[in-house]
């Protein structure tokens, strides 16, 4: 039998340090459909997660999938799929499904150039949207957006962490250039790594209450065949989880569900800085842009300009707090993303005017290079 975690120094890509990341965080149970750029993540567990006494089970189709991922969750076990654009699209109908019912899994999206089908085999940012607002209603997500074969190792277990903790779907939202990156990984002892599971629920079993907030305003779960009486559906519920068609119970039920989440941002948002000290002008970018605008931050230094990199590890719940307080002392914002100005239109409202925005942004298909960062900087300022 393989170990869940291969331990020390591997040369890998991004796709396969996020299936090793998904079997050190306890990941059981993957339900995929073929698609590029994304595929070699479900090719990666297929083989190594049977060895370890998980299941992997290649669906239909996307749509199947997802609802795969939420039974296996329902039944106890920590549960992942993972797509790209065309796919995600399919699955947005249960990933509000996810947020309704409570339901914890992960779901990456390795991004490709949209709309449709778009270049599969090329990279993009342009689903960054999608991914806090792409099934109906109001609703709270969490989405992160890791920089290379290292970070998605680790961020692929802080999902795992974060959807147990918040009974939530929490999307992973690399990229294709990212995915199909080859750099060093280096994967530590089991012991050193850190995972969390679901607090489950205890107690008398004819009393209990599936959708009965605790201490941090996320029920405790039961699993499925487990004894408890429950109810779950994707309507409007109450506490027993039973529908209930008032206003008053819709209102109670978005309440928590928001709150869970929002209330909750300061221990789940992440965000990393380089030389924002005493920048006059902060790039915020993420994913694989944020890359290329690290080497941007210190040609534009070379050249006289005092920039700075705020880094998007957590892209939803989005940073607002800190950007407005950036806006409050700095002379602008640059956002660097590839696509036509997603993540920007958040800079733009978060920081209220203060100060001007500006757009280093194309549809897809290549990266932004330093050398576009710096002259917009250079031209802006």
């Amino acid at each position: 039998m393989r170990p869940a975690v291969l331990t020390g120094e591997h040369f890998i890509t991004g796709d396969a340090a996020c299936a090793e990341g998904a079997l050190a965080a306890g990941c059981m149970f993957f339900g995929g459909y073929p698609i590029t750029p994304a595929t070699e993540i479900a090719e990666h567990i297929s083989v190594h997660l049977p060895e370890i006494g998980g299941t992997y089970i290649q669906m239909e189709d996307e749509i199947a999938a997802i609802a795969s991922v939420l039974g296996a969750s329902c039944a106890g076990l920590k549960s992942m799929t993972a797509t790209s654009g065309p796919g995600f699209s399919l699955m947005m109908e249960n990933i509000g499904l996810a947020v309704c019912t409570e339901t914890p899994c992960v779901i990456v999206n390795v991004q490709r150039t949209g709309p449709s089908t778009g270049l599969p085999t090329l990279g993009a940012q342009g689903d960054m949207m999608q991914a806090k607002w792409g099934s109906h209603g109001d609703y709270e997500i969490i989405a992160l957006a890791p920089s290379s074969p290292q970070e998605i190792f680790y961020q692929t277990i802080t999902a795992f962490n974060l959807s147990e903790t918040y009974r939530v779907p929490v999307i992973i939202m690399t990229d294709e250039m990212v995915g199909h990156l080859s750099e060093k990984v280096i994967i530590p002892n089991a012991r050193e790594i850190k995972t969390l599971s679901r607090t489950m629920a205890k107690g008398r079993k004819d009393r209990f209450k599936p959708f009965a907030p605790g201490p941090n305003g996320v029920p405790p779960m039961a699993v499925a065949g487990g004894g408890y009486n429950i109810h779950v559906t994707g309507l409007t519920h109450d506490e027993q989880g039973y529908p209930d068609m008032s206003v008053e119970c819709h209102r109670q039920m978005m309440e928590r569900l928001i709150n869970k989440i929002r209330l909750n941002q300061d221990d789940i948002i992440q965000t990393e800085g380089y030389r924002l000290e005493d920048a006059d002008i902060v790039i915020v970018s993420y994913g694989v842009s944020s890359r290329t605008s690290l080497a941007a931050v210190d040609e534009a230094r070379a050249q006289g300009i005092k920039a700075g990199l705020l880094r998007l590890i957590t892209v939803w719940p989005f940073p607002e707090k800190l950007i407005k307080q950036l806006s409050a002392r700095i002379k602008g914002f640059v956002t660097v993303e590839i696509n036509l100005g997603q993540i920007h239109l958040e800079v733009e409202r978060c920081s209220g005017g203060k100060v001007p925005a500006f757009l280093v942004g194309h549809p897809g298909g290549t990266i932004i290079t330093p050398d576009e960062v710096v002259e917009t900087l250079k031209q802006a300022f």
